[in-house]
């Protein structure tokens, strides 16, 4: 992989990170309902979560010599809070890999 095909990548999971910060912020703010009371606060922690890996991920761009992403990613908010944590899941699998080769190709 190179470089530029990298950095694409990152910038790609950046937006992401920026759209599950957003996310999570909002459902945070807005879930209704006795089964959701406690979620909120733990929606809050993960923003919190997301704003680190979002810096992480910023700083890996410019180590490479690329340039952060400024703008989350538009696949429009989920209607049911319960969707968008079982989508962010899944991204962070995802996430976890190309993070792992950006590591390994910022030490060739």
């Amino acid at each position: 992989m190179s470089r530029p095909e990298l950095i694409d990548l990152l910038n790609q999971d950046l937006s992401r990170e920026y759209q599950a910060i957003i996310g999570y912020v909002v459902y945070s703010q807005v879930l209704k309902g006795a089964e959701f009371m406690n979620i909120a606060g733990e929606l809050e922690k993960h923003a919190a979560q997301e704003l680190s890996h979002a810096l992480i991920i910023a700083k890996q761009i410019d180590y490479l010599g690329g340039m952060p992403a400024v703008e989350a990613k538009t696949s429009g908010h989920q209607k049911k809070p319960r969707t968008c944590c079982s989508r962010s899941r899944k991204r962070k699998r995802k996430q976890f890999v190309i993070i792992a080769s950006a590591s390994a190709s910022a030490r060739i």
